[in-house]
């Protein structure tokens, strides 16, 4: 338990063939900026080497990562070209953003997959934990073997962890500002099993896989050989 930290869980035991997802290597999480004492400590103790960030600058600036003291790599990969206010603005779908998100960030995509493979155990995380962070862990796993339905389950567990409270504020908040969005409550608090089946899918249709998604936009073989080495073991 880290306490302060928003969605932050590991992804060891997660079903890949006769394999499974090592415990203890790849963390995921929403921001690190509410940390109290206890919860910067407990944060050290999962000893991690890497912290990759994939939120914007003006994100970074605003909640900033309570993590002094801690010895880690902190990477940056802002992942959104755009701010994520335009998202809510624009009124898109969860289904849009994802495929806005693997098309025009595949190279940041790439880039935090080789920050999974230079240092173990590593967290990726965003403000929430559930977009931009479920997506990059989600299109990792699944290049790694990992079986389909136990990606598209670590990805929908994301809704049930965000606190109820958290959520009524952010509603009440961005239907102030956004009074008509269709799309606003799935955008800010949602994680639809159904959205990430179709995102899957849809790599594997337009790429063959997720793997094949990674090389096309730079990742090695011999790096994806590593990625399944470094994640995976078998049961």
């Amino acid at each position: 338990m880290v306490s302060g930290a928003v969605n932050l869980r590991d992804v060891g035991g997660l079903a890949a063939g006769r394999a499974v997802t090592r415990h203890g290597v790849l963390y995921r999480s929403g921001n690190l900026a509410r940390l109290d004492a206890d919860g910067t400590r407990a944060l050290a103790d999962l000893r991690l080497r890497r912290i990759i960030d994939l939120r914007a600058d003006d994100e970074v600036r605003y909640e900033p990562s309570r993590i002094d003291g801690i010895e880690v790599v902190t990477q940056r990969v802002p992942l959104f070209l755009g701010s994520v206010e335009s998202f809510f603005r624009d009124d898109i779908s969860l289904d849009e953003m994802y495929r806005r998100l693997i098309e025009d960030s595949s190279a940041g995509v790439v880039d935090v997959v080789r920050g999974i493979l230079a240092d173990q155990p590593v967290l990726v995380h965003c403000t929430v934990g559930k977009d931009r962070t479920g997506v990059t862990v989600a299109l990792t796993l699944a290049a790694a073997g990992v079986d389909p339905e136990a990606v598209v389950g670590d990805y929908a567990r994301t809704e049930g962890l965000l606190p109820q409270a958290r959520n009524r504020r952010i509603v009440e908040l961005l239907r102030s500002m956004h009074p008509e969005a269709v799309h606003l409550e799935d955008l800010a608090t949602k994680s639809p099993a159904p959205v990430m089946r179709a995102l899957l899918d849809g790599v594997a249709d337009r790429y063959g896989s997720a793997a094949d998604y990674l090389r096309a936009h730079g990742l090695a073989d011999d790096e994806l050989v590593e990625l399944r080495r470094v994640l995976l073991r078998e049961s």
